[in-house]
């Protein structure tokens, strides 16, 4: 402030007390609600998933939402920001009516950002942005409830390409706080790439609550005004940032000169506009969290749709079955079935033989399924790559965050597998013992039985024929024992035909059992996990989707 100013200048700028009630706070309509509350079930759902640096914009994005919302919703905080010489101080204090904000040819000139409001209450507003008191004014003329500016707060910042660092961090600082920006530029430096790369770029999507002023017009012959204006619309555009044109939503462009007051009244009208509708806190806020949003799309979004296929699950259980050997194990049930089949309906001289086959090696009716510590190692093998291709066709096209939870959750359940899964192929496998009969095996004993019984009445007959015991005559002892010996094998084959179909459905009993055993251990140890993994996505999916507004956008 000028010191030099007399005293009765000096008492029309100085910040007056608040003698009215507190202002009402700040009240989002139920559509930006929705999305806050939505953003926050994001951001919980996610902290365990995400680092605490992914999720840091959306955290200040929901603080400052809720610190804003406290706060009056009768006022609009604009900051006026601009580089050095742009003449943004002297906009400032042309809008105020008086000088408030120094000017001159000392570079920086503000050295504190200094407020003026048009109306009481905004001392808590004042207080979040960290203005001091002694740098709170009020305009020249004590406004009014009829005044266009009224709810107006209105900040002149330090220039943001000052050579203090301290400036510079100023600006930052506020210009994450106030609920619109008015940028100052000048003939000369509206194309500065350190305004457009460092903030009109990175804040294109708040083109609703930025004004673009172009300042020192009357420093402009003729048309060169309008050819510049031109210009920095098509640098703005290059931007991102929406123009605000022919009644569609966007950034207010504007020409004029502080000097002058060329243009001062169309700002005026525009900046009472913007404060009466009080939309702007609002859709800073809106705009903030777009901002978050786009930054978490990456690990949020899919790059395709996902899940665990039917495909994926029928390879996952193969595998597993294939692991414990339900294959084999299978084929073991049919040998064991026609086995037991060919000693029961056998001749009894094939019997006797496995009889005393038994007694040196007593048979268990069912085959290890493994017992080489080579076997362990290939069966392991094969359950880690079944977890392995199972993770990684679940996560395909995830982002890279979920994608991890999800390999993480298979290798958690893949902890333990193979002994599981040595454990319920023991249970689940061949019960001990010799396998169940079915009940046309007594018949063919007893037709095996006569067949020896007529061998054995056809030996004795010629037996007795030779020691002089009977009478001579060879035909009958020896058709008896020729019908003995052909029909014994010949019950016995077709016992072996008859066999076949009850062994190949004993072992495909056998095999199913295995099967699905090892794929509920599977199920339960590793595909329920995933499942659980990609439910938890979808969910976040979903709250990303209300976030942003459009669902759809997410699927």
């Amino acid at each position: 402030m000028d010191e030099s100013a007399g005293p009765e200048q000096r008492a029309v700028v100085t910040s007056r007390s608040a003698g009215s009630a507190a202002p009402m706070p700040l009240a989002y309509d139920g559509q930006l609600r929705s999305r806050l509350d939505a953003l926050r079930e994001l951001v919980g759902l996610s902290r365990a998933r995400l680092d605490s640096g992914t999720l840091a914009e959306a955290g200040r994005v929901l603080d400052e939402a809720a610190a804003r919302r406290r706060l009056s919703g009768q006022h609009t905080v604009v900051a006026i920001a601009g580089a050095t010489g742009s003449g943004k101080s002297q906009l400032f204090n042309t809008l105020a009516g008086v000088m408030i904000s120094e000017t001159g040819v000392r570079r920086p000139t503000t050295a504190a950002p200094i407020a003026c409001s048009w109306s009481d209450g905004a001392a808590t507003l004042l207080d979040r942005l960290g203005i001091p008191g002694r740098l709170r004014r009020r305009p020249l003329q004590y406004p009014d409830t009829e005044s266009p500016l009224r709810g107006l707060v209105l900040i002149d910042l330090p220039d943001h390409d000052s050579a203090a660092v301290q400036h510079r961090e100023q600006v930052d600082r506020i210009l994450a706080l106030v609920d619109a920006v008015i940028w100052v530029v000048d003939p000369e430096k509206y194309a500065d790439a350190v305004i457009h790369e460092r903030y009109l770029r990175p804040m294109a999507g708040h083109a609703e609550v930025t004004f673009v002023v172009l300042n020192q017009v009357d420093r402009l012959p003729g048309e060169a005004a309008e050819q510049v204006l031109d210009d920095l619309r098509r640098l703005l555009d290059e931007d991102g940032i929406a123009l605000g044109e022919h009644g569609e939503p966007g950034a207010t462009v504007l020409a004029l000169s502080a000097l002058t007051g060329d243009g001062i009244g169309e700002l005026r009208e525009a900046l009472g506009q913007f404060v009466a509708e009080r939309q702007a806190p609002a859709r800073r806020i809106a705009a903030d969290m777009d901002a978050a949003a786009r930054r978490l799309r990456p690990v949020y979004v899919a790059g395709r749709r996902t899940g665990l296929s039917e495909e994926a699950r029928e390879e996952f259980a193969d595998r597993l079955a294939d692991a414990v050997g339900a294959t084999a194990a299978g084929e073991a049930a049919e040998r064991a079935w026609l086995r037991n089949a060919n000693r029961a309906c056998g001749t009894p001289w094939l019997r006797l033989w496995h009889w005393y086959h038994d007694r040196r090696e007593p048979p268990t009716g069912r085959l290890p399924l493994r017992t080489q510590a080579d076997e362990e190692a290939t069966a392991r093998q094969r359950v880690e790559q079944a977890v392995r291709t199972v993770s990684d066709r679940a996560s395909a096209g995830l982002p890279a965050p979920w994608a991890q939870a999800m390999r993480e959750a298979a290798v958690r359940g893949a902890e333990g597998l193979p002994e599981a899964l040595d454990e319920l192929a023991v249970r689940a496998g061949l019960p001990p013992g010799r396998p169940p009969r079915p009940g046309w095996w007594p018949v063919a004993v007893l037709a095996q039985a006569s067949m020896t019984l007529l061998q054995v009445v056809g030996g004795l007959w010629l037996l007795g024929q030779i020691i002089g015991f009977m009478p001579p005559n060879l035909i009958v002892p020896v058709l008896l024992m020729v019908a003995g010996i052909v029909g014994g094998p010949l019950i016995e084959w077709s016992c072996r035909m008859a066999a076949r179909g009850p062994a190949r459905r004993y072992g495909h009993e056998a095999e199913r059992r295995l099967r699905e055993a090892a794929a509920g251990c599977g199920r339960a140890r590793v595909l329920d996990p995933l499942a659980a993994e990609l439910l938890r996505y979808r969910e976040v999916r979903e709250q990303y989707g209300r976030v942003v507004g459009v669902e759809a956008a997410v699927r």
